[in-house]
């Protein structure tokens, strides 16, 4: 396994864990630490204007390790699907423009559910919009060369963010769409999502190098009060983080570790600087 602790540069940013700044002040606080890379949200970039974001990242000297994201397949029309891959399309564009290396795809979970009206229950159904809405999906990706990664989610998201829970299922869903596994569709393990999945390790590995695009880490708390927004800092879990990035490495991973917080009554209220000592402090020493 890698020396994390001298090491800065292997260090990625998930821009959520900091929402209290904006993203030009995310993106000189990195700089200023040495900090590798930045994975920045979809809505900030669009907000600043892809060109001013780009500029920025060349001024400051800082890489992406990922972008956040596309996915959310399932719809109830076949109009809206369009929409959907339409939004999809434009945000692998944006993507591609910022010299990312991936795009992340959160797949999306019953349709209906975020759209005021009774909402479907069959998630069989949900999970075949995922499959066929990233093979649409991966026709553009590969045009304009820009990989696509699924990230599978806890499967306390299912109905509303998520029906791809397991990283087999995700792994299936490459395998089907990208036979020859050749870049241009893999997967991100995030640690919150996956950590309890008792083949995770054979999964990783199954992964490999060429399918593992992206690993992302924080800390599951008990209690956790709000299962969206109550993510912990490294460390302050159960989550055996060093063991996961163990199997992961063991892959020849050798990318950015990406540290993805959401913590809407914790580390959202304190101060950004104090945020970013504390995450690398963490990266160093527990991760």
């Amino acid at each position: 396994m890698r020396d994390l602790a001298t090491a800065p540069e292997h260090f990625g940013l998930n821009t959520a864990t900091l929402r209290q700044w904006n993203l030009e002040q995310i993106i000189d606080a990195c700089a200023s630490r040495g900090i590798g890379a930045i994975a920045p949200w979809h809505e900030d970039v669009e907000r600043m204007g892809v060109r001013a974001v780009r500029r920025m990242l060349d001024d400051a000297g800082l890489a992406l390790c990922g972008y956040c994201r596309g996915g959310f397949f399932p719809a109830l029309t076949a109009e809206s699907r369009n929409q959907v891959l339409n939004r999809n399309r434009h945000i692998l564009d944006v993507a591609r423009e910022l010299d990312a290396p991936c795009v992340a795809l959160v797949a999306g979970g019953l349709p209906g559910v975020h759209d005021g009206v009774a909402p479907s229950r069959d998630i069989d159904d949900a999970r075949n919009q995922v499959r066929d809405g990233i093979a649409q999906l991966l026709k553009h990706a590969t045009e304009i060369g820009m990989p696509l990664a699924i990230e599978p989610l806890h499967p306390m998201y299912a109905a509303d963010r998520a029906c791809i829970n397991t990283l087999a299922h995700a792994l299936d869903i490459c395998e089907e769409l990208d036979p020859d596994g050749d870049g241009a569709l893999g997967v991100a393990v995030d640690c919150y999502h996956v950590w309890w999945d008792p083949d995770l390790e054979q999964q990783i590995a199954r992964a490999g190098r060429k399918r593992l695009m992206g690993f992302h880490v924080c800390d599951w708390l008990v209690p956790t009060r709000d299962m969206l927004n109550d993510r912990g800092m490294m460390g302050d879990g159960i989550i055996d983080i060093p063991k996961i990035r163990g199997w992961v490495e063991r892959t020849g991973f050798d990318g950015f570790v990406e540290v993805e917080i959401f913590s809407r009554d914790n580390w959202w209220k304190r101060d950004g600087e104090e945020v970013l000592d504390v995450c690398m402090d963490r990266f160093k020493t527990v991760v």
